[in-house]
């Protein structure tokens, strides 16, 4: 094959595709395709040219214009930054809105289960002797004890990273495990309210409450709610098994669980946020009302991004699925 002769014979095809590569997101609707046939004809001359007569330079030049025309032909741009603002932005706002009654449902539970612990433990001298021993009270309750100098115990970029990952993992066997009818979700709940409440219970008996409250409020607002909107989104999840609705059980589920996952990796980020605050500023030398300051803010934040931007976004029809192009197929099922 002569080279020059072939060149002479598409070089005009090829500058042409150059030309509407560089205007690849203006083109008009005959424009676009062109562009997608004179992709193809490039395409197919490279290969002619690498059997027949590979000129480094053709090829060069050919290889080179074939993959900028891919790349405008097929998109491949990256949208992965696009993709992250629609789930900031719609998609887990919307999810954890559509969930609010059962995590709302679930803050007020485990709010009163920790109170009357709490209360329960404070004025009786017995149950507080059947947690532990008056000294080990003693060692935990008083100034610098064990409940205030946990919060300092270690670095705080370690710490932060410990809280995150134990946080993770607690919000994780919620979101998962609520598929098995509820009832571990149940059992976390329980036995995190129980921490709570015993903590609160000897502090309150000791006249410490008000360094408790110091001390969790800070970070325990975003964190527990992190914790609470997971467990709503795990026993929602196990009531689809009891209850899926209009839609078959296994559809019902595949849509549930994904809007599981998107909780799931929102609430990694919530969760950082309050562990980062749980390591720098409740063991910090702010003020008290500074500390409290920081950890309501946070939450006012976290709820006014709920219930402003997920409002908003679910009343526009998101759920929090994944988009419809990635979900897959689902059969038909009847009402």
């Amino acid at each position: 094959m002569d080279v020059d002769v072939f060149v002479a014979e598409h070089g005009a095809e090829w500058d042409r595709l150059a030309e509407l590569v560089r205007r690849a997101g203006r083109l008009r609707g005959e424009e676009a395709d062109e562009l997608v046939l004179l992709y193809q004809r490039a395409a197919t001359h490279l290969s002619i040219v690498r059997s027949a007569a590979p000129d480094p330079a053709l090829l060069a030049r050919l290889s080179t214009l074939v993959a900028r025309a891919r790349s405008a032909v097929t998109g491949t741009h990256n949208p992965a930054w696009r993709e992250v603002g629609l789930f900031f932005s719609r998609r887990f706002p919307a999810a954890v809105y559509r969930g609010r009654r059962w995590w709302l449902a679930t803050t007020a539970a485990f709010a009163l289960v920790s109170a009357l612990l709490a209360v329960w433990i404070s004025g009786d001298p017995r149950v507080r002797s059947s947690i532990a021993a008056p000294e080990e009270v003693r060692r935990l309750t008083a100034p610098g004890g064990d409940f205030e100098s946990y919060y300092s115990s270690g670095p705080a970029t370690a710490f932060a990273a410990q809280v995150w990952t134990n946080n993770a993992w607690v919000a994780a066997g919620c979101l998962l495990l609520g598929v098995l009818l509820c009832v571990p979700v149940l059992v976390i709940l329980w036995f995190n309210a129980l921490n709570l409440g015993v903590s609160a219970g000897l502090m309150a008996e000791a006249g410490r409450l008000d360094v408790f409250f110091g001390l969790i409020t800070p970070h325990g607002l975003l964190e527990l709610t992190a914790v609470f909107v997971a467990a709503g989104a795990g026993m929602r999840l196990g009531w689809t098994v009891i209850d899926p609705g209009r839609r078959g059980r296994a559809a019902a589920l595949a849509q549930e669980g994904r809007s599981v996952v998107a909780i799931a990796l929102g609430l990694t980020c919530v969760l950082l946020i309050s562990g980062v605050i749980e390591a720098f500023v409740t063991p910090s030398g702010l003020p008290g009302w500074a500390r409290i300051g920081i950890g309501v803010t946070a939450e006012a934040a976290f709820l006014a991004y709920v219930f402003v931007l997920g409002r908003r976004a679910a009343l526009a029809g998101e759920t929090g699925d994944l988009d419809p192009r990635f979900a897959g197929d689902t059969a038909p099922a009847t009402a």
